[in-house]
Formats: C-alpha cells, structure tokens, sequence
C-alpha cells in the first residue's frame, strides 16, 4: 500500500509561483507513473500533469502548458509541481497518485491523500 503525502500550497498573488511536493511512502512503491491532479469547488478533478517514473516522460494538460513544470526525484519517492505564472483559475485542491497505463487508459492506482489547497488571489 501506498500512502500520499501532498505539501506546499498556500496562497499567492497571481503571477505568482508556488513548488508542490508529493512524498510517497511504503513497501510497494513502484510506478508506471505518477500524476498531478486538482480539484477546484464545484469541479471534477482533473489531472493536469503526468510523469512516466523511470523514463521521465511528461505530459501537460493544455491549461498548464508552458507555466507548471512536473518533476520527480526517485531516490527519495518524492514528485514535484513547479508552478508559474499561477492564474487565479489555478485555484484548486492539488493531489498526486500512482498511474498505470490499462487498454482502457490510465488509472490512478493509489488512495488518494488529502492534497494540498492552492489559491491565488487576483
């Protein structure tokens, strides 16, 4: 089992930047991916930017593209969220998971933790 620790929201002024933190903890801790996502009141939660763990490929939902850059640090199990240029339509419950591709597509495969709020002010 997998536990998900999200760290580093708070509030911010827009324009401005924030770095998200994802600690992943236990013994079976072996991904395919891993996955930023968020939730903003009222919404579904999307995801807004993927990682392939080993090869270090990344996608970007196109509302993010060019402002938020995710990374990972494998020795310590800890992906990351470079936020930039943060809109106020960022604003949102950031969550990480654990992803697998199936042939019906790709599946968060973790319990999700309790995310970390962002909010940028306008």
């Amino acid at each position: 089992q997998v536990q998900l620790d999200e760290s580093g929201g708070g509030l911010v002024q827009a324009g401005g930047s924030l770095r998200l933190s994802c600690a992943a903890s236990g013994r079976t801790f072996s991904p395919y991916a891993m996955a930023w996502f968020r939730q903003a009141p009222g919404k579904e939660r999307e995801v807004v930017a993927r990682i392939v763990w080993n090869a270090g490929d990344t996608w970007y939902a196109d509302s993010v593209k060019g402002r938020f850059t995710i990374s990972r640090d494998n020795t310590k199990r800890t992906l990351y969220l470079q936020m930039n240029s943060l809109q106020a339509e960022d604003t949102a419950v950031y969550y990480c998971n654990t992803q697998e591709y199936y042939d019906i597509g790709w599946s968060s495969t973790s319990s999700w933790g309790q995310g970390t709020q962002v909010t940028v002010s306008s």
